[in-house]
């Protein structure tokens, strides 16, 4: 059988069709940044999109299940080769999930003009059909112990089917139990698959220069952080302003920022490729105590503010974290981060920052949403400036 390494070489076709990490992470940076364009003048009521969705829906589904859906897709097609042992998706195959991908942007954009069901139809058959490849390869290689990474798949795929089915009823889809859902997952799936890499990553570092505290091993507290989680997250979809929600958030953000301090990260300020890991794992309890305190003490931060530490923050700079590292590795490039990649992580976290702070300060609030998607897009404009050549050339992948 022939190998990976050889099935890529053997297609003969554009470059960014050899992986599936090259057209899903370059495609979700240029969205990134093309829908926090398009949502400052929506924002401000002088651009309006031909959709079903109101803007603010539109706005919450694109980056919760649109931008995420490619970086988790550009993730797991290249990681499962790595897990199972087996054939990486390429070629043509590969670029029919992309157009899939793409065309679910295409008819949200447009869904006033269509039925909500085709739009429902079209938007989720990219997920079915990525979490259908990823079982085959899962099931092929017996690599049983990676099928709760498709069980978090499926609940994002089961939120976007609620997302979808809120906004076909005229409701207030960016608040309802289809977000809750997916956003969850989304964390979910930070906490597990980041509780992996980042200390991983973070030990193979500190090792190579020859530090001696290293991060603890993943053992029964990290398991028991996670349970909580789950527990908390799952309290949240079901009753999203329960006192009982709110303390339990706040427990398991409490559990998950004493986690993340015996991962060493204190030490890892030399190279912005590692302390990145650890500042986008750092929104997921920073996310659930601010989520938490909202619940419980409303007057004080507004749910929307403290949502976006997840949505912007835990999602938005983990996933630069991960595409920025991957794409050095495997195209063959040393994994270490030049004055350019630090940038585009520091103007990222700027743009979380001044995204909850517009929710602590109403009267500065429409200047701070301004500069705040401004950094955005220039984060992630900054990513597909400076790894776009990376993900479109050949060279190696392994």
């Amino acid at each position: 059988m022939a190998t990976s390494a050889e099935q890529m070489r053997s297609w003969k076709g554009f470059a960014i069709l050899t992986y599936g990490f090259r057209p899903f992470f370059l495609g979700s940076a240029v969205f990134a940044a093309l829908a926090m364009a398009a949502w400052v003048p929506m924002l401000a009521g002088r651009l309006s999109l031909p959709t079903a969705f109101d803007p603010v829906s539109w706005h919450a589904h694109e980056f919760l299940f649109g931008y995420l859906g490619a970086v988790i897709a550009g993730f797991l097609l290249t990681a499962v080769p790595n897990w199972t042992g087996r054939l990486p998706l390429v070629g043509w195959p590969l670029a029919g999930l992309f157009t899939l991908w793409l065309s679910g942007r295409i008819v949200i954009a447009v869904s006033a003009e269509l039925p909500a069901s085709l739009v429902a139809a079209v938007d989720l058959a990219f997920q079915v059909a990525l979490a259908g490849a990823i079982l085959r390869e899962l099931v092929a290689g017996r690599n049983w112990r990676n099928l709760v990474v498709l069980g978090m798949l499926t609940l994002m795929i089961l939120g976007n089917l609620l997302f979808h089915l809120d906004a076909a009823r005229g409701n207030y889809a960016a608040q309802g139990a289809g977000l809750r859902l997916g956003l969850a997952a989304a964390v979910l799936m930070i906490a597990v698959i980041g509780g992996r890499i980042v200390p991983s990553f973070t030990r193979n570092w500190l090792v190579k220069r020859g530090e001696t505290r290293l991060p603890s091993p993943l053992g029964r507290f990290d398991k028991i952080a996670l349970a909580i989680l789950l527990a908390a997250l799952a309290l949240w979809v079901a009753m999203p302003e329960g006192g009982p929600t709110g303390f339990a958030l706040m427990v398991a953000g409490a559990l998950h920022a004493f986690r993340l301090s015996r991962w060493a990260g204190a030490s890892t300020g030399a190279e912005p490729l590692v302390w990145i890991l650890h500042a986008g794992y750092g929104f997921v309890p920073a996310g659930a105590l601010a989520l938490g305190m909202a619940i419980l003490f409303p007057e004080m931060l507004g749910t929307a503010a403290a949502q976006h530490l997840w949505l912007a923050g835990a999602i938005g700079v983990m996933t630069l974290a991960v595409m920025t590292r991957a794409t050095l590795g495997h195209t063959g490039r040393a994994l270490a981060a030049g004055p350019g990649t630090a940038l585009v992580y520091l103007l990222l976290i700027c743009s979380v920052l001044m995204r909850v702070l517009a929710g602590l300060s109403p009267a500065q609030a429409e200047m701070l949403y301004v500069l705040s998607a401004l950094t955005w897009i220039a984060a992630f404009s900054g990513f597909a400036l400076l790894y776009g050549p990376l993900l479109a050339c050949h060279r190696k992948a392994a």
